[in-house]
């Protein structure tokens, strides 16, 4: 089995980007280090914070915890042996970082990211 190094970023859905950075910037007390139309992502005590607006092209509707993980090929094979099911399949976001998203038999969505 590979490892997790935990959850160290999660994303948000924002209907009204500008609104929830406000909010976000007072809650966390630091300006945003990425802040563009279609994403604005914070850092703040080892955390990711990013704000999604409309949900992405994944149209989040709930938060989605990312699990920080060394191999994400082999996690997403170890997680659908167990049952999980890929809602968003593994895909490159820039920078060498890359994602995938499953489903618990809940219906729960869990995030998975892999930092080259």
């Amino acid at each position: 089995m590979t490892g997790t190094s935990g959850i160290r970023t999660v994303l948000h859905p924002v209907s009204d980007l500008g609104r929830a950075k406000a909010v976000y910037e007072a809650l966390l007390g630091v300006q945003p280090q990425a802040d563009s139309p279609y994403y604005v992502g914070f850092e703040a005590e080892g955390q990711h914070i990013g704000l999604v607006p409309g949900g992405g092209p994944q149209a989040m509707t709930t938060p989605v915890a990312y699990w920080h993980v060394e191999d994400l090929d082999a996690k997403l094979a170890e997680l659908t042996a167990a049952g999980a099911v890929v809602r968003e399949a593994a895909h490159e976001v820039g920078g060498g970082r890359r994602v995938a998203t499953v489903t618990d038999p809940d219906g729960n969505v869990l995030g998975l990211l892999q930092d080259q």
